[in-house]
């Protein structure tokens, strides 16, 4: 069955996802067992049990309320929305207004994050949400592999040797965090990008909604990113990949193509890459999208 979706390799690392800006955003990471943003919740993130919804606008939650009917229709586990703590409520309601017209409700866990807090998802791994530049209640998340490890100091120590320190209470490892995947959601240039957890996630999932410049006026009145900004911004980042997404249909991706490949050094833009850049003529794509 055809998809909107895109499946792109990034690294080692498979994303499918659709993001046209006003229309639809939603990514899912399935070996992370995380998506970002409901879109219209296609069914590739249907089986995704983390969901972190980067704020309330429609092309980015309209799905909501769909993903846990379905899970609760395919009798999966609820799933689990992560989210601005602001923004629970309104999400209550509205599910207590589709429990109204389906008939029954839906079950869903819904987890508020102010930032700076953190909501772990499995032993080893957890997402940490940020503050984004856009209209509140936003924002970005970073899904962070959390390992423990042991202390330089005691590297030269024997099993027994290490079991006796712990007996005495000493603490003998360090946690390290690696960032696996960083989203910002839609956002402005702010000071989110010089975090650690975003500068040095092996992959960025940033926007780039504008590419004219005449059209700067309205990145900066809607606190968006211009792919001018990119330029300044890109080069500072140590991510491994940079993943681009949101481009409004009146920015031709070819376009964006070529104005970034003008204005980055050749190792910069080896690591970018534009989500919805996909073989043209596929079956379900958008005609604007390869233009």
């Amino acid at each position: 069955m055809p998809t909107r979706m895109v499946k792109k390799l990034v690294g080692s690392v498979e994303l499918l996802g659709y993001s046209l800006a006003g229309e639809e955003t939603v990514i899912a990471v399935p070996e992370l067992n995380v998506g970002f943003d409901f879109g219209r919740a296609p069914r590739e993130l249907i089986a995704i049990d983390h969901v972190c919804l980067s704020h309330g606008h429609m092309d980015h939650a309209a799905g909501v309320a769909y993903y846990f009917s379905q899970r609760h229709f395919l009798d999966n586990a609820p799933g689990c929305a992560i989210l601005h703590a602001d923004l629970v409520e309104p999400v209550r309601r509205l599910l207590r207004a589709w429990a109204d017209i389906e008939g029954h409700p839906s079950p869903a866990k819904l987890v508020g994050l102010q930032p700076g807090e953190d909501h772990r998802i499995r032993r080893d791994l957890l997402v940490r949400a940020f503050a984004v530049a856009h209209p509140p209640p936003s924002l970005g998340f970073a899904v962070i592999e959390t390992r423990n490890k042991l202390k330089p100091e005691y590297a030269g120590y024997s099993g027994p040797q290490l079991v006796g320190l712990k007996k005495k209470g000493i603490e003998i490892e360090y946690r390290l965090e690696v960032p696996r995947v960083a989203y910002c959601g839609d956002t402005a240039a702010g000071a989110f990008l010089e975090r650690p957890e975003v500068t040095n996630a092996e992959i960025l999932l940033l926007e780039c909604t504008f590419i004219d410049d005449d059209h700067m006026h309205r990145a900066r009145a809607g606190q968006h990113l211009h792919i001018r900004d990119l330029g300044r911004i890109l080069p500072r980042l140590a991510c491994k990949h940079i993943v681009l997404t949101h481009l409004t249909r009146r920015s031709p991706l070819k376009r964006a193509k070529q104005l970034l490949a003008e204005m980055l050094d050749a190792d910069t833009a080896s690591r970018v890459v534009f989500l919805m850049d996909r073989p043209s003529g596929r079956r379900g794509q958008s005609p604007d999208e390869s233009r």
